[in-house]
């Protein structure tokens, strides 16, 4: 075991009585907690005209209990030094605290509160729904966040996938309390729920800690968990949406792999050596060799059934039909090619790096405890996850770019001034 590892009996898991699946993993030489509640509902599990819901409720549950003002809430860890945050992503809404050891009973009690007990009334959604209204126009006025939105809906169509988590003007002004509290009731309790806490936790007394805080009682509701039917990515296309500004701003991606698929690996090592930092393919042919962009990279996600990969650019309009033909240039060379040795040697170094460095955090230790069971996952020591990288081959590399990266393959959305490219 190296320096800075964990164990694998310093990772433990329960399931209690009442449906609540509680990991942690300790870390030794830390005086913080990381504690987070994962909830098994959020964007794509909606219909599309209550798109946006399980986002205005991760805003609603701030908004007061019967024990806690929002003032309180805000107030309660911030007063100790610790942070409270919450997010809804496509598959889970989460919500996320980090202390000092000693305030474990706080955080718990905090979060457990407003996930199981918030008021959800009329005048709060009446004034947080404009909140989001101006989310909703932030992204709709940052052309780099919209095109984003805008590949997703044309990459996966109809499906959930491709739906705004934030939801439009149209479906947010819709929403009512009926709405939210029919959501807290289906999906807010604890069969649909998971605990994870990392750093200086011992499991033992992080159970205690929820039994204290409320988290053990028995909350009988529907517990049948919600099915969403499997993604299917649109044919490629290109679209381009015209918009004035000083800049085009380019997304080239397709579906790709689920997070368990073992290709997974192999797809992130190449997807760092193609557009992953400043040494990149990408960075080094599109900004240094030609100057045709400031910020050009490489992204992806893996869901529950399918994932996705791409590249994203943002560049002035005259250089736009410039910038794509040499991304896709690159992504032909790597799916007839894949990669050399050399180049594969030094992705492993550089990845193994990110991974230590991110693990050296307690939240990242925590998204690892809630990600083995968000996806079913064995838990990994770094050891094992520095093996498994140092284990992908040049013939898994080119597997993956032959299937995924060929610009054939690749829905391309372009947002700014002018036509298509």
């Amino acid at each position: 075991m190296k320096r800075g590892d964990t164990p694998v009996d310093g990772f433990r898991r329960t399931v209690l009585p009442n449906g609540l699946t509680v990991l942690s993993e300790h870390m030794p030489g830390v005086r913080s907690v990381a504690f987070g509640a994962w909830v098994r509902a959020a964007s794509l599990h909606e219909a599309r005209e209550k798109m946006g819901v399980s986002h205005l409720l991760e805003h609603m549950v701030f908004k007061g209990t019967a024990k806690r003002s929002a003032k309180q809430i805000a107030l309660e860890l911030e007063g100790l030094g610790g942070s409270l945050d919450a997010y809804t992503s496509r598959e889970h809404t989460v919500y996320q605290a980090r202390v000092l050891d000693e305030h474990l009973d706080v955080a718990a009690d905090v979060i457990g509160d407003f996930v199981f007990a918030p008021l959800l009334r009329k005048s709060d959604l009446d004034l947080e729904r404009k909140v989001v209204l101006e989310e909703i126009s932030m992204v709709d006025d940052t052309p780099d966040d919209l095109v984003f939105e805008l590949h997703n809906e044309t990459l996966w169509g109809g499906h959930p996938y491709g739906y705004s988590i934030l939801g439009t003007r149209d479906t947010v002004s819709a929403l009512g309390t009926d709405d939210l509290e029919a959501l807290h009731d289906r999906a807010y309790h604890p069969s649909h729920l998971i605990v994870a806490a990392s750093g200086n936790v011992d499991h033992d007394a992080l159970l205690g800690s929820l039994e204290r805080t409320g988290w053990l009682v028995d909350r009988p509701r529907d517990a049948s968990r919600l099915v969403v039917p499997p993604a299917a990515a649109e044919p490629p296309v290109r679209r381009h949406v015209t918009r004035d500004g000083a800049q085009t701003h380019i997304v080239v991606g397709s579906s790709t792999i689920s997070q368990s698929d073992p290709r997974r690996h192999a797809l992130v090592l190449l997807s760092v050596l193609l557009g992953g930092g400043m040494s990149s393919r990408l960075f080094q042919r599109v900004r240094e060799e030609m100057g045709l962009a400031y910020s050009v990279y490489t992204f992806q996600s893996f869901h529950a059934d399918i994932g996705m990969h791409g590249v994203y650019v943002g560049t002035g309009p005259e250089r736009a039909r410039d910038a794509l033909e040499a991304i896709e240039a690159e992504l032909a060379e790597v799916a007839e090619h894949g990669l050399p040795p050399e180049e594969l040697v030094m992705g492993k170094s550089q990845l193994k790096g990110q991974i230590t460095l991110t693990l050296e955090s307690v939240s990242a230790r925590m998204y690892r405890c809630a990600g083995v069971e968000l996806y079913d996952e064995p838990y990994r020591t770094l050891d094992d996850m520095l093996a498994i990288v140092d284990g992908v081959t040049e013939e898994q590399i080119a597997e993956v770019a032959r299937e995924f990266f060929a610009p054939e393959r690749q829905t391309v959305v372009s947002l700014g001034p002018g036509g298509s490219l």
